[in-house]
C-alpha cells in the first residue's frame, strides 16, 4: 500500500515497491517468487487461448511439469518455468519433458537472456500478470497409446484436485489413509 511521506501530500512507495505499482521492484523479489509470477502469467495465457493448464504435473517418467496443458484439439503442451539464467543452465532435464507433450514451451519473464534458450521449443514470456506467445513450439506428436494414458491422468489429477477444493476434509482423509499404510 502507498503511503504518505511525511506531513506533506506527496505520495511514495514503501521500499522494494515501484512507483505506481502494488508489486516489488524486479530485483528485489526472490526466484520463487519471480518463478510463480511468470507461471500465473503462462496459465493465464493458456486460458485465453482455450488450453486446459493444470500446475505440478507428475509425467510417468517421474519428471513434474511445471504446467501441462490440454489443448482444444486434444494435445497436450508442457511448459517449462525458468525463474533466470542460472535455474535454465543448471536444470537441464527439459528435454525429458519432450516424450510426454505434443509441444514443449519455455515459460520466462522479460529480463531473461533469452539467446540462452534452445530454438526446437516454444516461447512465452512473461510482463507483470500477462504472458505472450512469442514463438510456437515445434509439433512432435504423441502416439495414440501414450496420449490416452496420459489424458487418463491429467483428468484424474484435475477432478482430484477440485475435489480437494470443495471438500478440504477430503484431503485431510486422504493424507491419514495414506499414513495408516
Amino acid at each position: 500500500m502507498l503511503r504518505r511521506a511525511g506531513a506533506g501530500a506527496v505520495l511514495t512507495a514503501p521500499p522494494g515497491i515501484r512507483e505506481g505499482t502494488q508489486r516489488p521492484a524486479d530485483d528485489d523479489i526472490t526466484l520463487p517468487q519471480r518463478a510463480m509470477a511468470v507461471r500465473r502469467a503462462a496459465a493465464r495465457l493458456c486460458v485465453l487461448m482455450g488450453w486446459a493448464p493444470v500446475h505440478e504435473v507428475t509425467l510417468p517418467n517421474g519428471r513434474r511439469a511445471d504446467i501441462l496443458a490440454l489443448l482444444p484439439d486434444g494435445g497436450f503442451a508442457c511448459i517449462e518455468v525458468k525463474s533466470g539464467a542460472r535455474d535454465f543452465l543448471t536444470d537441464q532435464k527439459w528435454p525429458e519433458y519432450r516424450d510426454f507433450c505434443d509441444a514443449l514451451y519455455f515459460a520466462v519473464d522479460g529480463g531473461f537472456p533469452q539467446e540462452l534458450l534452445p530454438a526446437e521449443v516454444g516461447l512465452i514470456v512473461a510482463s507483470d500478470r500477462e504472458a505472450e506467445l512469442v514463438r510456437e513450439a515445434p509439433a512432435h506428436k504423441l502416439p495414440p497409446s501414450r496420449r490416452r494414458a496420459l489424458l487418463l491422468r491429467f483428468a484424474a489429477l484435475a477432478a482430484t484436485r477440485l475435489a480437494v477444493l470443495e471438500d478440504p476434509g477430503a484431503a485431510a482423509a486422504l493424507r491419514g489413509a495414506l499414513r495408516a499404510e
